[in-house]
């Protein structure tokens, strides 16, 4: 429920200065310590952008509204601090709607500020006119149409804090033309308080003992970790909690770099193309500890009468909401993750669980994620995605779209930090991972950045090639290039008998001459020997990057679970494909 908007305001002092509402605005974003807006102008914009001339705040112009929302996106994935995209009114603002929706389903925090067409003329089908309060209502934790030049301080203000407080998640912000060219003082609160929004409490110590308690009396447990995890900046303390108890670890996608890949505890991820350990240890534990999860359908099938059936759920989470939502909660724990598990850090028991731990680690030796690597049948996507991890130690920050090679993604990379994974997980967004990529990399000029996509999803956002060209941007596009729709093929082989429609991309740009059309440096390879040489080339490279990597087009992502089933129905595929 989004909160209500009487608010209480401590502010720092009034500045008796005219300023127009564009200049209170890029004012107060300076306040809330904004060092980068992601946008694209438009007509009800342009007295803000005209503010922005002066330099106060860092702008990256972006060449489609999707591809500054998802940039703006990357950013606050890989920073936690609340991204900011910038759009005009109608064609713009409508624009920023999947990204709304991507940033909503992973509690990713975003204000997003849109123009409007002047008061006077809203609800007239104006030029440019949409009703984007309207439209994004159900996608937002909270909109904004701003009325008076003088709401402006406090709007930005609580609009922060609605992103950040809580479960994060998109705010957006309507401000008309004449709003932001109106002028008045500038006073920005130092505070606000918002009824129905919260801090969350301190954890319940009672529950605290209940989970004490619950682990001392567990034979077969398991943490199920969930984005979460990464959002409250928890990874030092599930690490101790899954040590000190002795409890094996299993991460969904959003979780992913929560807990160490290479930690002993970890079983993989979870769910559709999760690994056998990790499947087989939640259909057979005694005690499920499901931390920052939501135990989505992607992890569950959907199928609650055969998930987990003979355990003790525990839920630890920020939103209420989510507690028994899905599955039936033994011991609920709302609050913030970091502080909840230091809470149960101190005191806290270690199960008697040697015997399941062993079991979890032979199920790992004997069922490990495995393909055929045999050259006649030319370069593998999985060998693909081995070769980035090691080549960068587990340590970059890798921004995906949605498919195969996402999937592939999750199974081979091994995260070793938390906000090294930036993935559409609930929505599922094709687009996406390349401009996210180039927001991380805008916040962190220093690190390597990766942009795994697919050659359909690269499409969709291609152009954003001109920004990373034109500002030297150091990504390093890596397009798993099947010459398909990867993922719709392979349900439409295992689910509707090879029936393929509509999903060969073969018309598709040579890559490499469309990134050379940018000014963009650019690599194709078709076996290992080529994909080495261009990998270790664009890694040195101290610009940005484009490697087409053609691979197998018949490769399938194994394991795979079909929706509707449990997770004891696991395809393991044909590891001679």
């Amino acid at each position: 429920m989004a909160p209500q908007l009487e608010s209480k305001t401590n502010s720092i002092g009034l500045d008796e200065k005219k300023y127009t509402g564009s200049e209170i605005l890029l004012r107060s974003l300076v306040e809330e310590g904004v060092d980068m807006i992601f946008g694209y102008p438009g007509g009800a914009v342009l007295p803000i952008y005209d503010s922005l001339y002066d330099g106060h705040v860092r702008h990256m112009l972006a060449r489609h509204e999707q591809g500054a929302i998802h940039a703006a996106d990357g950013y606050a994935r890989a920073t936690g601090k609340p991204g900011v995209v910038m759009a005009t009114s109608g064609p713009g603002a409508t624009n920023l709607v999947t990204g709304i929706a991507t940033a909503m389903m992973d509690s990713i925090p975003l204000v997003c500020i849109t123009g409007n067409v002047p008061l006077s003329l809203l609800g007239t089908d104006a030029f440019q006119e949409a009703d984007i309060t309207g439209i994004t209502m159900p996608i937002t934790k909270h909109n904004y149409l701003v009325r008076s030049v003088d709401e402006i301080p406090i709007i930005v203000k609580e609009a922060f804090t609605i992103a950040a407080t809580g479960r994060p998640g998109p705010v957006l912000i309507d401000i008309p033309k004449d709003v932001s060219q109106a002028v008045s003082t500038f006073s920005y609160p130092e505070k606000v308080e918002i009824r129905g929004l919260h801090a969350p409490e301190k954890p319940s110590q009672i529950q605290i003992s209940r989970l004490h308690q619950v682990i001392q009396q567990a034979q077969r447990p398991v943490i199920l970790a969930g984005g979460g995890v990464v959002r409250a900046n928890a990874q030092s303390e599930l690490i101790e909690f899954a040590e000190k108890s002795n409890i094996p670890v299993t991460t969904t996608l959003m979780g992913l770099g929560g807990f160490p890949s290479r930690n002993p505890l970890w079983l993989g991820m979870p769910g559709m193309h999760g690994t056998y350990a990790a499947n087989h240890a939640l259909l057979e534990c005694d005690l499920l500890i499901g931390i920052g999860a939501r135990f989505d359908d992607r992890v569950t099938m959907g199928r609650i009468d055969k998930f987990a059936t003979g355990a003790k759920i525990i839920h630890i989470d920020i939103d209420p909401a989510e507690i028994d939502k899905n599955v039936h909660t033994y011991v609920p724990i709302v609050g913030d993750v970091k502080e909840v598990l230091a809470a149960a850090n101190n005191g806290l028991p270690s199960a008697d669980s040697s015997n399941w731990l062993s079991l979890c680690d032979s199920r790992k030796k004997e069922y490990p994620l495995q393909y055929n690597d045999s050259d006649e049948n030319g370069l593998k996507p999985q060998w693909v995605i081995e070769h980035l991890d090691e080549t960068t130690d587990g340590k970059a920050i890798v921004a995906t779209d949605v498919g195969q090679h996402q999937m592939w993604v999750a199974q081979y990379y091994q995260f070793s930090e938390p906000r090294s994974l930036l993935s559409s997980g609930g929505l599922g967004t094709m687009g996406f991972g390349f401009p996210a990529a180039i927001g991380a990399q805008l916040a962190y000029p220093d690190r390597t950045v990766i942009a795994v996509t697919g050659d359909g999803g690269f499409q969709m956002t291609a152009q954003e090639l001109a920004v990373i060209a034109l500002e030297n941007i150091p990504v390093k596009v890596v397009i798993i290039n099947n010459q398909c729709l990867g993922m719709v093929r392979q349900w439409q082989e295992v689910f509707y008998k090879e029936r393929y429609s509509e999903v060969d991309l073969s018309g598709s740009p040579d890559f490499v001459k469309l990134a050379d059309a940018y000014g963009v440096k650019a690599w194709r390879a078709r076996n290992k020997e080529e994909a080495m040489q261009a990998w270790k080339e664009a890694l040195s490279h101290p610009g940005p990057a484009v490697l087409d990597f053609w691979v197998n087009p018949n490769e399938n992502v194994y394991p795979m679970v079909a929706p509707g089933t449990g997770l004891d129905e696991m395809m393991m595929g044909d590891e001679e494909q």
